[in-house]
């Protein structure tokens, strides 16, 4: 005898497994390693010569600059290798302008993918932070470990000093960064206008010279350069002799804080709007 089963019509649908769908956390890791693969072929191509590319700039920058100053003078300001001194300052402040570059064009880069809703502002920073700080840390690895090598130095490295001087330099351009990708997608003329505010920082950040070596007043007033602290640090981290007192992390930390938190504050408020726009 067939068996009737009946069914009530007015029960609710069952709800959706949530247990099926991605946690975000998952979602966002997923967005942002796409977000960086995207980067790394357009940035760099899909060929080797684009990664080479990026180490053979500052080789060839600082080979230039130490066959220059190998005429004009007998030693660096420190040490006897021109080329260890100038990547000593180069390097770190490379680092600093390229992060602060790629962050400062963040969500203009990704914009299209902007609209998408899984798609957030802070995933676009988060992969150009991620992608760039890989990169700048393997090209100074590389240099280093290559010019050490290339002239036989004794260097006795203070790895955590350096360290701490690149992380000085990665937190003041992603905070600056930061600020920069709501002014320049709000106000195109300051694009023109930070582009000439930091010509000067090339020769004001002690790269061709030390902090020590600057006369009064002017001592006092490139102390203010965060810049001159980063640049700073990562030389006490290579050279065990040379005195930093000078340098403050704490400031330069202090700075890169309250400048990431007012860039933020402003991305999340008017990123729809510069979405959109």
């Amino acid at each position: 005898m067939p068996v009737i089963v009946m069914t009530d019509l007015s029960a609710p649908p069952p709800l959706p497994n949530r247990a099926a769908r991605p946690p975000r956390h998952f979602v966002t890791l997923r967005v942002i390693v796409a977000l960086m693969l995207r980067e790394m072929s357009t940035t760099y191509g899909r060929s080797f010569m684009g990664y080479l590319w990026a180490i053979l700039e500052p080789v060839a920058g600082i080979a230039l600059m130490s066959f220059l100053f190998a005429f004009g003078f007998r030693s660096p300001s420190i040490g006897t290798n021109f080329a260890l001194f100038f990547a000593s300052g180069i390097l770190p402040f490379s680092a600093y302008m390229d992060l602060h570059g790629k962050v400062s064009v963040a969500v203009r880069f990704s914009k299209p993918l902007l609209f998408y809703p899984g798609v957030t502002f802070v995933d676009a920073l988060i992969a150009r932070v991620l992608l760039n700080v890989i990169t700048q840390i393997l090209i100074s690895t590389i240099l280093f470990a290559g010019i050490i090598q290339a002239f036989d130095l004794n260097v006795i490295l203070n790895l955590p000093s350096i360290a701490l001087g690149y992380a000085m330099a990665f937190s003041l351009a992603i905070s600056i960064g930061t600020l920069n990708c709501y002014l320049l997608s709000v106000y195109p003329l300051w694009e023109r206008s930070w582009a000439i505010l930091n010509r000067p920082l090339f020769l004001i950040s002690c790269i061709f010279f030390t902090f020590d070596t600057v006369p009064q007043p002017y001592q006092d007033w490139l102390w203010w350069n965060p810049l001159v602290h980063v640049v700073g640090q990562t030389r006490a981290g290579i050279y065990a002799t040379y005195d930093a007192s000078y340098v403050s992390p704490l400031f330069v930390f202090t700075v890169s804080g309250a400048v990431l938190a007012l860039g933020l504050m402003l991305l999340r408020r008017y990123h729809r709007d510069i979405i959109n726009m």
